[in-house]
């Protein structure tokens, strides 16, 4: 019950009830990544050609999908990384969530989040502009 309330009033979890008939009726699943989301797509739809779309798995996140994903996703390539044997650069690092808002968030040196952060002593050499 808890599930299809979410479905049904919430775009943020996995997805919603529109677009879980959607993809029932019109989608080609196409893969999974490895953090379960599912990928699908319709290529019928005439004016715009082909049409692509991920169902999360969790809470939607778009930073959630990897690179190979990333560019079927935005039609840079026609193959989807599950068909065209994707393996990622050496140089592409492990997703890390976005940490913003949070507890983790980066705390640059002088933030007035930071803890150690004390306002800075006024100084005797500011002198105001006079015109």
């Amino acid at each position: 019950m808890k599930d299809f309330l979410l479905q049904l009033f919430t775009w943020w979890n996995g997805q919603t009830m529109g677009t879980r008939f959607f993809t029932w009726r019109k989608g080609e699943y196409v893969g999974s990544d490895e953090f379960g989301n599912k990928y699908y797509r319709n290529p019928n739809i005439p004016p715009l050609g082909e049409r692509r779309w991920v169902i999360f798995n969790g809470p939607v996140d778009a930073t959630m999908i990897p690179a190979g994903w990333h560019g079927w996703m935005h039609h840079r390539t026609d193959t989807p990384p599950t068909k065209s044997g994707y393996q990622p650069r050496p140089w592409e690092k492990p997703h890390q969530p976005n940490m913003t808002g949070t507890a983790a968030a980066h705390r640059p040196k002088g933030s007035i989040l930071t803890p150690d952060h004390a306002a800075a002593p006024a100084s005797g050499d500011y002198t105001p502009w006079t015109p």
